[in-house]
């Protein structure tokens, strides 16, 4: 047995092609289900729109910190397929559902499966490749993630305009449950040993510091992975913030869109082209993170992508037309690029190998609760003072969030470890 990217190409490809299955999930989505929520179900308030992304987000939150926990008891890949069996009714109670309130209950269902199953390709990825390379195994893994964001988002909005809204989409979402569980089951190996290889050659090196005592209780471990350092405070809330502006483009952009008189394939291309960027261009965010944590840490990628997010999100507020919001779209990408993979790797360097599953968890609580804050905050606003000063001051909000994080997060070199093999 061995750490590394490379040594573990196999398996570590599987998890690529998992987690773009989980992604395919939530993209069919992203196009669809705002426009469908008026046409099909007369939805017309902003707030109650938002309802099912902020139904979806505090699912996903809790079951993401509940992963990190169960990955230590239970297993990874148990979790795994437990995510992929819980998701496989949603896509069948969209395409029937009777009332919104059945929509909602279906994006509980799926936020739960996104939590555990995609949570759990982020931990075993971090688990086989070791410390040196994270950034780009992060990368890799958000690619392929929203990669498939993209290409559903934008294959459900093609379907739907040649099929309709209704159900015809949704079975995009049933192969991706059906091809997601069947590869997990079949292929897809636990990485518990690649932990308890990287603890035993080097304990120390994964982190700031050793292994501590972990608390016992879910609230206990809350409080101790959040507030443990400044580093993991400046990760939540940037990562919460990020979320928060991911939720108001998820919920506000294709309306905006179809206000300016855009057709429903231009939405789905438009809706896409954000994902797609940011997807792509996570691969090359993450390795160049990886250099500059050896250097000097990954903050100033951290800082400058919310930045780039903000000015993105200022275009969509005060523009109009395809070409500005075209290039918004890019540059949101681009910016959320930077962060996002950049951040998990980011709460991997903070902790030991020991606190890895628990940590990410935690980190990936706060980040997904943004859903929450921003549905119920953007949802509010948009009612009473219209979609463009809902995007405008989210923008604000994560500029704001920018600065922090560069007061937060620490400049640090982190250790580079060999990679030692061991028989397995």
């Amino acid at each position: 047995m061995v750490l590394g990217l490379r040594e573990n190409a196999r398996q570590f490809a599987l998890l690529v092609l998992v987690n773009a299955f989980v992604g395919a999930m939530v993209g069919v989505e992203r196009s669809v289900l705002p426009l469908l929520a008026a046409e099909r179900f007369g939805i017309v308030s902003s707030a109650a729109l938002f309802g099912f992304i902020g139904a979806f987000g505090i699912a996903k939150a809790l079951a993401n910190y509940a992963a990190g926990d169960l990955a230590s008891r239970a297993g990874r890949r148990r979790v795994l397929i437990t995510g992929w069996v819980l998701a496989l009714p949603v896509p069948l109670i969209l395409m029937w559902a009777p009332s919104w309130g059945w929509v909602v209950v279906a994006n509980v269902l799926l936020g739960v499966s996104q939590g555990l199953a995609w949570s759990m390709t982020v931990i075993m990825k971090i688990d086989l490749v070791g410390p040196a390379r994270r950034g780009l195994a992060m990368g890799l893994n958000e690619a392929a993630g929203y990669g498939a964001v993209a290409l559903a988002a934008a294959g459900a909005a093609f379907v739907a305009a040649a099929y309709g809204p209704a159900r015809a989409p949704f079975l995009i979402a049933l192969v991706a449950a059906l091809l997601g569980l069947a590869v997990s089951v079949l292929w897809v190996r636990d990485t518990g040993e690649h932990v308890r290889l990287e603890t035993s050659l080097h304990p120390a090196a994964s982190g700031d510091a050793p292994a501590v005592t972990t608390p016992a209780g879910s609230l206990a471990r809350l409080v101790h992975f959040t507030i443990r350092s400044r580093a993991l405070l400046g990760a939540h809330q940037a990562g919460l913030v990020n979320n928060l502006n991911d939720g108001v483009a998820w919920a506000l952009l294709p309306l905006l869109f179809a206000a300016g008189g855009l057709s429903l394939r231009e939405i789905g291309l438009l809706a896409a082209l954000y994902p797609a960027t940011w997807g792509i261009s996570q691969i090359a965010a993450g390795a160049l993170s990886d250099r500059s944590a050896a250097r000097g840490g990954r903050r100033a990628w951290i800082a400058g992508g919310m930045i780039v997010q903000a000015i993105a999100l200022a275009i969509f507020g005060v523009a109009q037309g395809a070409m500005p919001w075209t290039l918004a779209a890019v540059l949101l990408g681009l910016g959320t690029a930077a962060v996002y993979p950049t951040l998990l790797a980011e709460v991997a360097d903070a902790v030991s190998a020991a606190d890895r599953a628990p940590a990410v968890g935690t980190y990936r609580l706060w980040r997904d609760l943004g859903y929450v804050v921003g549905a119920l905050a953007a949802g509010w606003l948009a009612d009473r003072a219209g979609m463009r000063a809902a995007i405008l001051a989210t923008a604000g909000v994560t500029a704001m969030s920018g600065a922090v994080a560069a007061l937060l997060l620490p400049s640090r070199a982190m250790e580079r470890t060999p990679q030692v093999r061991r028989a397995s």
